[in-house]
């Protein structure tokens, strides 16, 4: 393996970003740890050339003497090459997804046969009414959670006896070499646990957990929007050591028929015939707290804005309000009798030449019209 390029070694294209390295090199490196693969030397190899590859390829500068000079220009200009397998800031979130946070704690692993077989924490989605999100309310939630059955000890089997797996010998993983590379991938026998239950458990049929039904209630608080998720602490799925993992409720907050949400800002369209725009006139519209009057501008002109400060939604996290938006949406009348064209036709006329913009300003491109088919 020594004699690849590093991009090989990552199984990833010379042209890669580096998000697209970083992803390569947590999967490498979790599938060849030396945790998962004690023993085996050959992973053992692979991991320190993966580290090896990953140091250089995440740093920019490295990577450009390497891209130019390969391997030799690294050593040459002082790269900091390392056959070691610590010291890179992702092994310890790896360290978190393949032990479960064990590597925090005095330093002791767990073996497959401790590890949960789904996360402690879990998540609830939840819709709310425009209203609720604004307001703020209190919801009773009731969801189902998971807890490891106590009669396998989680494991699935009866009696909690496993067996090695047949297929993968224990390892999780199965091997498959095309060329000059092997890839592993997921045993399918086992699902990567390593072992089989030698008989499946009666109370669980062998999922190793049971569902359970559970509610409880939580405060919204007022600004709270789409997206936006809350944390009730210790009321998730229970694990195999009896701790219990907190519980996410996710929101989702329906639409108002007027008011539009933008942030923290509350957008309203509000109708306005055109003889109020037209002289400025005062109107009443509403808020999510009562009535405002909106004083129109002389001339207020289709989809002018007029803003009132802090007349918004209060921001979740407590850093003031938003503002209400009207939005002006000027109506005609779709048909007019004898006595309002006679009035509109007076009306045009006392405005004299100010009535009639077009004049003037189009006659030069009329004219130059013309001219063009002279």
């Amino acid at each position: 393996m020594e004699n690849l390029s590093y991009y090989e070694i990552l199984q990833i294209d010379q042209n890669a970003d580096q998000t697209v390295i970083k992803k390569a090199y947590r999967r490498l490196a979790k599938e060849y740890h030396p945790d998962k693969n004690q023993g085996d030397k050959e992973a053992e190899t692979k991991f320190k050339f993966i580290n090896e590859a990953y140091q250089v390829l995440s740093d920019e500068q490295q990577k450009a003497v390497y891209d130019r000079y390969g391997k030799e220009g690294l050593q040459g200009g002082g790269g900091r090459r390392s056959s070691g397998m610590g010291g890179f800031e992702d092994l310890g979130s790896i360290f978190e997804e393949m032990f479960s946070g064990a590597f925090g704690g005095g330093g002791q692993r767990r073996s497959r046969a401790d590890m949960d077989k789904y996360p402690l924490d879990m998540n609830v989605d939840m819709t709310i009414s425009f209203n609720e999100a604004v307001f703020g309310c209190e919801k009773e939630i009731n969801f189902k959670y998971k807890s490891s059955c106590t009669s396998c000890k989680g494991t699935g089997a009866k009696d909690g006896k496993l067996s090695p797996c047949n297929q993968c010998g224990g390892k999780g993983q199965v091997y498959v070499r095309q060329g000059f590379m092997t890839f592993s991938q997921t045993c399918p026998a086992c699902q990567g646990e390593g072992s089989k239950p030698s008989e499946k458990c009666n109370d669980c049929h062998g999922n190793g957990y049971t569902e359970l039904k559970d509610s409880v209630k939580i405060n919204i608080p007022k600004g709270i929007d789409s997206g936006n998720r809350l944390r009730v602490s210790g009321r998730g799925n229970i694990g195999k050591n009896g701790r219990r993992g907190d519980l996410y409720v996710t929101f989702s907050v329906k639409a108002d028929k007027h008011f539009v949400r933008s942030e923290n800002d509350v957008y309203i369209e509000i109708p306005v015939f055109f003889t109020q725009a037209i002289t400025g006139d005062e109107i009443t519209i509403p808020s999510l707290t009562g009535e405002l009057k909106l004083q129109l501008d002389v001339g207020t002109r289709d989809k002018q804005h007029f803003k009132f400060r802090g007349e918004g939604i209060e921001d979740v996290h407590g850093h003031g309000k938003g503002d209400l938006i009207a939005q002006i949406n000027i109506t005609y009348p779709k048909k007019l009798n004898d006595n309002q064209k006679e009035l509109l036709s007076k009306l045009q006329e006392s405005f004299g030449i100010e009535s009639k913009p077009h004049e003037g300003v189009l006659d030069s491109a009329i004219e130059k019209m013309k001219k063009w088919f002279k």
